[in-house]
């Protein structure tokens, strides 16, 4: 370990420890990542079932292209507090920013959007767009379709509460649809659980109507019914581009999702 690493150990711990004597610290201001770049910081968000390494190929794509891009990790907990830590990581954030969302992030990105004056452009990828009181259990049952139920289910109960995955055996079908069998493998065994409880959690927010909306659906989507995506789109006057895909865009589509993300940051920059 170099000396200047050991110098920021030791710094980081006698701060905690400090931190932690006497009175409580008072909170500091979040730190604002400065960017000299004129372009848009593209935010992604993945959903449930999934972890940021799913953008892995939209990252290359739009680093390629020379805009900075976080892909946040999504706790998957409850839509309020997701949303909240979603907020405090847009609010580090200088400039513009194109606020991309995966299935259950799009509860997350409107809600967000609602609080970060930064955010110019949402990206929906097979997501909700929800509207005030709608839940994601509302939002997928609306219509029939969706094989999320029953044994394509595991439950586990963990310190808090209980958390849901998708079965693997039935991952491909219900969640993967156009990955290689490799691909539906890995992501199977990498997925991240949402507690159960956030299906039932509501939006309390609407998305911001003054803010450019593109939904992109997936016309085989066997986790939110490709009827439901296209009503929520529609009812949000969202811009919609349809791919033929399974409920993993991401990994299955990720040329369409670069490509709907540029036009969503090139319509920011001829904004301004």
């Amino acid at each position: 370990m170099t000396l200047r690493i050991r110098a920021l150990v030791a710094s980081v711990l006698a701060t905690g420890i400090l931190a932690g004597a006497g009175a409580p610290a008072a909170q500091a201001a979040p730190t604002v990542i400065q960017s000299s770049a004129p372009k848009p910081t593209i935010v992604l968000v993945h959903g449930a079932f999934a972890d940021s390494s799913s953008w892995r190929h939209e990252i290359a794509a739009l680093q390629k292209e020379g805009y900075p891009v976080i892909a946040v990790a999504n706790p998957l907990r409850d839509v309020g507090s997701d949303a909240a830590y979603l907020a405090s990581v847009l609010q580090t954030i200088q400039g513009s920013i194109v606020l991309v969302g995966h299935s259950y992030a799009g509860f997350l990105i409107s809600q967000a959007a609602a609080e970060v004056p930064a955010v110019s452009a949402l990206v929906y990828v097979a997501a909700y767009i929800p509207m005030q009181g709608e839940t994601p259990a509302t939002l997928t049952y609306m219509y029939p379709g969706s094989l999320l139920a029953d044994s394509n289910l595991v439950t586990r109960t963990e310190p808090t509460g209980t958390d849901i995955y998708v079965n693997p055996a039935t991952f491909g079908q219900v969640y993967a649809g156009g990955l290689s069998p490799r691909a539906i493998g890995i992501a199977a065994a990498v997925q991240r659980p949402i507690q159960a409880s956030a299906l039932s959690d509501a939006a309390t927010v609407n998305p911001p109507a003054s803010i450019p909306k593109w939904e992109i659906v997936a016309l085989e989507d066997n986790a939110i019914p490709t009827k439901a995506q296209i009503f929520m789109a529609q009812r949000a006057q969202a811009t919609i581009v349809k791919t033929h895909s399974g409920h993993d865009v991401p990994q299955a589509k990720p040329e369409v999702v670069v490509n709907t993300i540029l036009t969503a940051a090139r319509s920011i920059s001829q904004a301004n």
